[in-house]
């Protein structure tokens, strides 16, 4: 592994854990200050709104200026918010300042996601494999952090959350790659990103159908808990135990398999992954035993962390480099936008459903839009051949050769 891709593996680790340590401490400090669902539900949202709105304005400036300089402005900008959220106790404030938070993190994604192939050289898959594993490890370490800094008490955490930033700026800032920014052109526009993914022939297909899936996914967030609480009878211990064990199969499945896969089958082996990833949330509900329920999570976190590499590899392989920010950008928008959609699906389907229909349900949405996305990709792709085919046909008026 290069001294470079270390230092954005590690940088991108620091990042997740930090984000999972943020949001848990500011979780419990608003449910403190409080006492309302709604306040809570008005935090997460501030983690989601600004990825949506700015989304478009982030990916343009990601390829207009260099790639490193963006990441490092951006950290070392969290970083003074998050010590401002230190010392922070008025709910208004948490809601404005994680919000801004989130905008440091809108701006700075698309520059790491652009910076990944810089580093990689010709092994694109392998190096995005590293990055994904890398954040995985982070969304596991941060809960981690979070239960042992809760004895210092909010303010110690948020501290090492605006430390943690600053490390990242000092890592983004030892790279020794540059992405230049792209020559400004008068056609350019904001929102190039949003139209690339909407005319590719393979990513339209393949990347609707993973957004398409994050409703289902992200509503089992919250079926999952009663799935697993009421009816696999699952202690707090085993719960945490289970998240730990997806976490586990998405590294496997980001590390061990995803480079493995052929450039020219991506596209179809990540709706495969995707459909893996819903299949083992959905298969553990035939048999509500906690055993199952680890072999589901298991199976569900390699398709997990298989889908995520090649859709992130996809990205880099079928867009211009002087796009990746914005196509990265407009990709991450989509899936945020989604997400909000399914913030208050998965509690509908279990008031209306029952925990183990509605994780059933959550399960099959991934799986049918992954036979969705693979039909539309062999439907392109037969209209391709056949249209091919018409172009290099001879014509019966051509003189014989």
């Amino acid at each position: 592994m290069s001294r470079d891709l270390r230092l954005l593996a590690g940088a991108v680790l620091l990042s997740s854990a930090g984000d999972l340590l943020a949001l848990i401490v500011l979780a419990l400090q608003v449910h403190a200050l409080t006492g309302s669902g709604l306040a809570v539900s008005a935090l997460f949202a501030t983690t989601l709104v600004p990825m949506v709105a700015l989304a478009p304005l982030a990916g343009l400036v990601a390829d207009r200026s260099e790639s490193v300089r963006v990441l490092v402005v951006a950290s070392l900008a969290q970083s003074g918010i998050a010590m401002a959220l230190a010392f922070t106790g008025d709910f208004a404030a948490i809601l404005a300042l994680s919000a801004l938070l989130t905008a440091g993190n809108t701006f700075a994604q698309p520059a790491e996601f652009a910076l990944v192939p810089a580093v990689a050289g010709d092994k694109v898959t392998k190096a995005t494999g590293v990055v994904e594993a890398a954040r995985y490890a982070g969304f596991a370490l941060g809960p981690v952090l979070a239960a042992a800094l809760a004895v210092l008490g909010p303010q110690a955490a948020l501290l090492v959350n605006a430390a943690s930033f600053a490390a990242i700026a000092a890592a983004a800032g030892a790279l020794r790659v540059r992405r230049p920014p792209s020559p400004a052109t008068t056609r350019e526009r904001a929102l190039d990103g949003f139209r690339l993914l909407r005319d590719d022939r393979v990513l339209r297909p393949t990347i609707g159908a993973a957004v398409g899936a994050l409703l289902f996914i992200s509503a089992s967030l919250t079926v999952e808990i009663f799935y697993l609480k009421d009816v696999v009878g699952a202690g707090d211990t085993a719960y945490a135990l289970l998240v730990g064990a997806w976490m586990a199969g998405m590294v496997c499945g980001a590390t061990g398999l995803a480079h493995r896969i052929p450039a020219r089958h991506i596209a179809p082996v990540a709706l495969l992954a995707l459909a893996v990833q819903g299949a083992g949330m959905a298969g553990q509900t035939a048999w509500a035993i906690l055993p199952v329920a680890f072999a589901g999570y298991v199976i569900g976190g390699v398709g997990h962390g298989v889908k995520n590499v090649l859709l992130r590899s996809l990205l880099t392989t079928r867009v211009p480099d002087a796009l990746h920010g914005r196509a990265f950008a407009a990709y991450n928008a989509a899936r945020n936008t989604a997400e909000l959609g399914a913030v208050g699906l998965g509690g509908v389907l279990v008031t209306a459903l029952g925990p183990r229909a509605a994780l059933l349900l959550a399960g099959l949405g991934p799986v049918l839009a992954a036979a969705a996305g693979l039909g539309a990709l062999r439907a392109r792709s037969t209209a391709g051949v056949r249209h091919q085919s018409v172009l290099t046909r001879p014509s019966s008026a051509a003189p014989p050769a």
